[in-house]
Protein backbone atom coordinates (compact mmCIF):
# COMPACT_ATOMS: atom_id res chain seq x y z
CA UNK A 1 0.00 0.00 0.00
CA UNK A 2 1.62 3.74 -0.94
CA UNK A 3 1.68 5.80 1.28
CA UNK A 4 -1.71 8.32 0.93
CA UNK A 5 -2.97 11.53 2.69
CA UNK A 6 -6.50 11.86 4.08
CA UNK A 7 -8.76 14.58 2.30
CA UNK A 8 -11.54 16.14 3.01
CA UNK A 9 -13.15 18.22 0.60
CA UNK A 10 -16.26 20.54 2.14
CA UNK A 11 -18.49 23.19 0.82
CA UNK A 12 -20.91 25.25 2.56
CA UNK A 13 -23.81 22.65 1.61
CA UNK A 14 -22.11 19.58 2.18
CA UNK A 15 -19.47 17.45 2.29
CA UNK A 16 -18.11 16.38 -0.86
CA UNK A 17 -15.72 13.88 -0.12
CA UNK A 18 -13.94 12.24 2.41
CA UNK A 19 -11.23 9.56 2.09
CA UNK A 20 -7.27 8.87 0.67
CA UNK A 21 -5.69 10.05 -2.29
CA UNK A 22 -1.83 9.80 -2.93
CA UNK A 23 -1.81 12.94 -5.07
CA UNK A 24 -3.77 15.86 -5.16
CA UNK A 25 -3.64 18.79 -7.10
CA UNK A 26 -5.76 22.04 -6.36
CA UNK A 27 -5.42 25.88 -7.82
CA UNK A 28 -3.87 27.96 -5.05
CA UNK A 29 -3.83 31.86 -5.55
CA UNK A 30 -0.13 31.56 -6.97
CA UNK A 31 -0.90 28.56 -9.40
CA UNK A 32 -1.56 25.31 -9.45
CA UNK A 33 0.07 23.07 -5.79
CA UNK A 34 0.15 19.23 -6.01
CA UNK A 35 0.34 18.12 -2.54
CA UNK A 36 2.04 14.64 -1.52
CA UNK A 37 2.09 12.91 1.40
CA UNK A 38 4.34 14.51 4.01
CA UNK A 39 4.04 17.98 2.92
CA UNK A 40 4.64 20.73 4.56
CA UNK A 41 2.03 22.58 6.44
CA UNK A 42 0.10 25.39 4.20
CA UNK A 43 -2.78 27.52 4.79
CA UNK A 44 -3.57 29.25 1.46
CA UNK A 45 -6.40 30.61 -0.79
CA UNK A 46 -7.82 28.24 -3.34
CA UNK A 47 -9.16 29.68 -6.55
CA UNK A 48 -11.87 28.80 -8.44
CA UNK A 49 -10.99 25.83 -10.25
CA UNK A 50 -10.37 21.82 -10.97
CA UNK A 51 -9.48 19.75 -8.05
CA UNK A 52 -8.13 16.28 -9.20
CA UNK A 53 -7.45 13.36 -6.74
CA UNK A 54 -5.55 10.40 -7.49
CA UNK A 55 -6.10 7.35 -5.64
CA UNK A 56 -3.65 4.25 -4.69
CA UNK A 57 -4.59 2.41 -7.86
CA UNK A 58 -3.98 5.04 -10.09
CA UNK A 59 -7.76 5.76 -10.73
CA UNK A 60 -8.58 9.89 -10.68
CA UNK A 61 -11.94 11.59 -9.50
CA UNK A 62 -12.43 15.50 -10.61
CA UNK A 63 -14.16 17.94 -8.45
CA UNK A 64 -14.56 21.56 -9.18
CA UNK A 65 -14.60 24.12 -6.57
CA UNK A 66 -15.27 27.68 -6.30
CA UNK A 67 -12.61 28.87 -4.35
CA UNK A 68 -11.98 28.49 -0.44
CA UNK A 69 -9.23 28.04 2.27
CA UNK A 70 -6.56 24.80 1.86
CA UNK A 71 -5.14 23.90 4.97
CA UNK A 72 -2.54 20.96 3.92
CA UNK A 73 -0.69 19.11 7.02
CA UNK A 74 1.40 16.31 6.61
CA UNK A 75 -1.13 13.58 5.99
CA UNK A 76 -4.38 15.67 5.78
CA UNK A 77 -5.62 17.69 3.19
CA UNK A 78 -8.89 20.03 4.13
CA UNK A 79 -10.26 22.08 1.65
CA UNK A 80 -12.81 24.80 3.06
CA UNK A 81 -14.61 25.52 -0.14
CA UNK A 82 -17.74 27.81 -1.01
CA UNK A 83 -19.18 25.77 -3.21
CA UNK A 84 -18.26 22.35 -4.47
CA UNK A 85 -19.00 19.42 -6.87
CA UNK A 86 -17.86 16.62 -8.30
CA UNK A 87 -17.06 17.24 -11.64
CA UNK A 88 -19.87 14.70 -13.40
CA UNK A 89 -22.34 16.65 -11.12
CA UNK A 90 -21.84 19.86 -12.52
CA UNK A 91 -24.50 21.86 -15.00
CA UNK A 92 -22.78 22.36 -18.30
CA UNK A 93 -25.80 24.92 -19.71
CA UNK A 94 -25.76 26.96 -16.46
CA UNK A 95 -22.53 27.11 -16.89
CA UNK A 96 -22.35 28.44 -20.23
CA UNK A 97 -25.24 30.61 -19.22
CA UNK A 98 -23.57 31.88 -16.09
CA UNK A 99 -20.09 32.55 -18.57
CA UNK A 100 -22.07 34.44 -21.15
CA UNK A 101 -23.81 36.57 -18.91
CA UNK A 102 -20.86 37.60 -16.76
CA UNK A 103 -19.27 38.25 -20.29
CA UNK A 104 -21.78 40.19 -21.06
CA UNK A 105 -22.21 42.13 -17.87
CA UNK A 106 -18.48 42.88 -18.33
CA UNK A 107 -18.70 44.23 -21.82
CA UNK A 108 -22.02 46.38 -21.53
CA UNK A 109 -21.29 49.48 -19.83
CA UNK A 110 -24.75 50.41 -18.73
CA UNK A 111 -24.83 47.36 -16.52
CA UNK A 112 -25.31 48.43 -13.01
CA UNK A 113 -23.48 44.84 -12.46
CA UNK A 114 -19.63 45.23 -9.63
CA UNK A 115 -17.24 44.98 -12.18
CA UNK A 116 -15.23 42.77 -9.29
CA UNK A 117 -18.22 40.34 -8.97
CA UNK A 118 -19.12 39.95 -12.53
CA UNK A 119 -15.29 39.16 -13.38
CA UNK A 120 -15.62 36.54 -10.23
CA UNK A 121 -18.47 35.08 -11.72
CA UNK A 122 -16.83 34.61 -15.41
CA UNK A 123 -13.93 33.05 -13.36
CA UNK A 124 -16.00 30.63 -11.52
CA UNK A 125 -17.96 29.88 -14.90
CA UNK A 126 -14.97 29.17 -16.74
CA UNK A 127 -13.31 27.01 -14.30
CA UNK A 128 -16.66 25.07 -13.94
CA UNK A 129 -16.17 24.84 -18.10
CA UNK A 130 -12.57 23.51 -17.74
CA UNK A 131 -13.37 20.88 -15.06
CA UNK A 132 -15.81 19.82 -17.09
CA UNK A 133 -14.09 19.26 -20.12
CA UNK A 134 -11.04 17.63 -17.91
CA UNK A 135 -14.14 14.80 -17.02
CA UNK A 136 -14.88 14.60 -21.12
CA UNK A 137 -10.87 14.03 -21.64
CA UNK A 138 -10.60 11.38 -18.65
CA UNK A 139 -13.85 9.55 -20.04
CA UNK A 140 -12.61 9.64 -23.80
CA UNK A 141 -9.45 7.89 -22.67
CA UNK A 142 -11.24 4.76 -20.62
CA UNK A 143 -12.62 4.47 -23.83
Amino acid sequence: MALTVHVNIVSAEEEIFSGSAKYITIPGEMGEIGILPNHSQLLTIAKPGQIKLIFDNNEEEIFYASGGILEVQPFSVTLLADSAARAEDLDEVAAIAAKEKAEQALTDRKSEIDYSAATAELARAMAQLKTIEALRKKLKSKH
